[in-house]
């Protein structure tokens, strides 16, 4: 089955997102280092755009991330990650920033994510009460 464009560009910007957030760079930070403005980046991290194939290079090349796991979603940015735990925690986050009707900038729901990923691989449970509380410190 091939994914629809809309799907496969919300999970590459997701991704991107999220290997963004494990560097600790600001969306304005990648965008300068690699060479575009942070409007262009911002709106290949939300999906609406494709980023191009020597922009992707430079993030390997720069910063170390998996391409296989950008493009695809196979393999991993680092090694030991486990996608099938990183899905179901950001199927669970959307579905209750949905249901609560909050909105938030993709750059906060990226670190959301991350900071609860880094903390899931170094075993550490997070309850639910404290993501919560996250958002509403990053609430819009």
């Amino acid at each position: 089955m091939v994914n629809r464009p809309d799907t496969y560009l919300g999970g590459l910007g997701a991704r991107m997102a999220i290997a963004r957030n494990e560097l600790g760079l600001s969306q304005a930070r990648m965008a300068a280092e690699l060479g575009m403005s942070q409007r262009a980046y911002q709106s290949y991290e939300t999906g609406k755009r494709s980023i191009p194939v020597e922009a992707l290079v430079d993030m390997h090349r720069q910063f170390g991330v998996d391409l296989n796991w950008i493009l695809l979603g196979v393999e991993a940015v680092r090694p030991g990650h486990d996608l099938a735990a990183l899905e179901g925690f950001e199927t669970a986050l959307d579905r209750y920033l949905g249901v609560t009707g909050i909105r938030l900038k993709s750059e906060k729901r990226g670190a959301i994510v991350a900071r609860w990923y880094r903390s899931f691989l170094e075993g550490k449970e997070i309850p639910m009460d404290d993501v919560h509380t996250w958002i509403e410190l990053l609430r819009e």
